[in-house]
């Protein structure tokens, strides 16, 4: 049995979809499952999401494994291609592709394809990372429309930056420029990840790409996910491997950087950055056991970290359970005191933690 095991709530998991479409009641949704479902197991979190109406991933080997996990639906390669020899395999797997460069554009006119492919028209409206420019949306859009390969529909999206902050106004500023933009053209439109969705349901357009908030987690700056309704779908646990009285001024852990300033205990617990826990969480960073906070003192190294459970009267034992991060403890409070952010934990839990899927 491996000691650090992360628990995924297929219950919560249908859930938060199911909370989706209450919020984005008018949308399509389209579920975000790059980066291995955001660190929850791609295709095994697919096959349980088969009240969406289409998947969305980075890269075509995402797409390829859902395929050969048997998913059906339409997935959508949120990149879009990297060589005019992708295009085969996308009409052969059914797979759809933005297009946000003019190479891709050029590669899909060139192409001798058997029949059309669907495509996404992305648009940058200010995040500068994916996206034609909105002077150059006329030209992409009639050239398309034009191109033998690519089906009828021609569907557009853009990608805001800042969503996530309700204070900061250019989430308005590319929703205005997007409208005014497409405003002739009759397509589906797609512009609203989970922030998006969240916080500003003028931009839910006829899609909506929920990716974060699936998995039970805040999408929005300072925010929890309780606060939208939604239930972590993670639960990371280890387990107590030993419990050691520390006397005062003694210094714990790698480079001596924590000395006790009284005599305590210490429960030593089998996690570290070896199954993706962040190194840099700082001191007093809380940790779940037997139904109490306790916060991590000293380093935190690859397979150990130490928490000070003062002179452990809560009866803590080894072998008992420990949560480092689920519904008693929200990842977006573990990720503050990282000085990171949710999806970077989530992301970088490691191979050698034992994933169990339950319900409830």
């Amino acid at each position: 049995m491996r000691l650090v095991a992360a628990e995924i709530d297929l219950q919560a998991l249908a859930f938060n979809l199911a909370r989706t479409k209450e919020i984005a009641p008018h949308s399509k949704v389209m579920a975000v499952l790059k980066a291995n479902a955001y660190g929850h197991g791609l295709v095994k979190i697919a096959q349980h999401l088969q009240e969406a109406d289409a998947f969305a991933v980075a890269r075509i080997d995402e797409a390829l494994a859902l395929r050969a996990g048997g998913l059906t639906k339409p997935i959508v390669l949120l990149e879009g291609f990297f060589h005019h020899t992708d295009l085969p395999i996308l009409l052969a797997n059914n797979f759809q592709t933005i297009i946000h460069d003019e190479s891709q554009l050029l590669a899909l006119e060139q192409a001798q394809l058997d029949a059309p492919i669907a495509t996404w028209l992305k648009v940058d409206t200010g995040m500068h990372r994916l996206g034609i420019e909105p002077s150059r949306f006329a030209e992409f859009y009639q050239r398309l429309k034009a191109c033998k390969n690519a089906k009828p529909q021609v569907n557009l999206m853009t990608h805001f930056a800042c969503a996530d902050d309700l204070q900061d106004s250019k989430t308005n500023e590319q929703l205005q420029q997007f409208q005014t933009l497409v405003a002739a053209q009759q397509e589906a439109l797609c512009l609203a990840n989970s922030a998006g969705i969240l916080g500003w349901p003028q931009a839910h357009g006829d899609w909506v790409r929920p990716g974060l908030m699936l998995y039970g987690v805040s999408p929005m700056v300072g925010g929890r996910a309780a606060q939208h309704g939604l239930k972590p779908v993670m639960r990371l646990t280890t387990k107590v491997i030993a419990i050691r009285k520390i006397a005062t001024g003694e210094k714990v852990g790698y480079g001596s950087r924590w000395q006790s300033p009284c005599d305590t205990h210490l429960a030593v617990i089998a996690v570290g950055y070896g199954d993706g826990y962040p190194r840099h969480a700082k001191a007093g960073t809380p940790v779940m056991i037997a139904g109490r906070r306790y916060g991590i003192v000293g380093s935190v190294s690859m397979d150990m970290i130490t928490v000070d459970i003062g002179d452990n009267a809560a009866g803590i034992a080894i072998g008992d359970s420990v949560e480092m991060w689920g519904p008693d403890l929200p990842v977006e409070e573990i990720a503050e005191c990282a000085g990171t952010i949710p999806y970077e934990l989530l992301c970088n839990v490691t191979p050698r933690v034992s994933y169990e899927y339950i319900k409830g």
